[in-house]
């Protein structure tokens, strides 16, 4: 089994879009139409093109992750940070560490760019082992109400989210 990670193309979007709609197809917490918001977010400022990756097996594209810009918000000042939404593998290619491949590659991505951080809403069992913690951990709260276990950061420089409370302001895009 062969993974390949590499930055998502143009000629990519029907089938990272076709991926996306699949992994979620029978997600329970899922409003079911997370590929548009892909589509909405490739179209909009907080897009960077270097953080929308495709994972191939063996030469075919199986799964895809994206990450954009988002901003940590307090009463004094707003932080730069990163949404990792979503990542998405085919159903039939899933627990083949493929996720995992496109995680790490992504977080190794937005170091190398000069992101400090990262927040998600995900599975409380599976984004530690990556290192995310609970946000709440450094006063970082959600735009709206979930679990706190499911509201994860990490920090991609050592102590970068300390003194970094407030809440994080999504792109327009997630709302739409």
């Amino acid at each position: 089994m062969n993974i390949t990670v590499r930055q998502e193309t143009a000629q990519d979007y029907k089938v990272t879009e076709f991926i996306v709609e699949k992994a979620f197809e029978n997600a329970e917490y899922s409003d079911h139409k997370e590929q548009f918001l892909v589509a909405r977010l490739r179209k909009s400022a907080s897009f960077i093109p270097e953080l929308s990756l495709v994972a191939e097996l063996d030469g075919k594209t199986v799964g895809h992750i994206m990450l954009t810009k988002i901003f940590i918000q307090n009463e004094v000042k707003e932080y730069e940070s990163l949404a990792l939404a979503p990542v998405s593998v085919l159903p039939q290619y899933q627990n083949k560490s493929i996720g995992n491949a496109l995680i790490i590659e992504s977080l190794k991505i937005a170091k190398q760019l000069g992101f400090k951080s990262i927040v998600l809403l995900g599975h409380s069992k599976y984004y530690p082992r990556f290192g995310f913690r609970p946000a709440s951990i450094w006063g970082i709260k959600a735009p709206f109400d979930v679990p706190d276990e499911a509201f994860m950061a990490l920090e991609l420089e050592e102590r970068s989210l300390e003194g970094i409370a407030g809440t994080v302001v999504y792109p327009k895009e997630f709302f739409e």
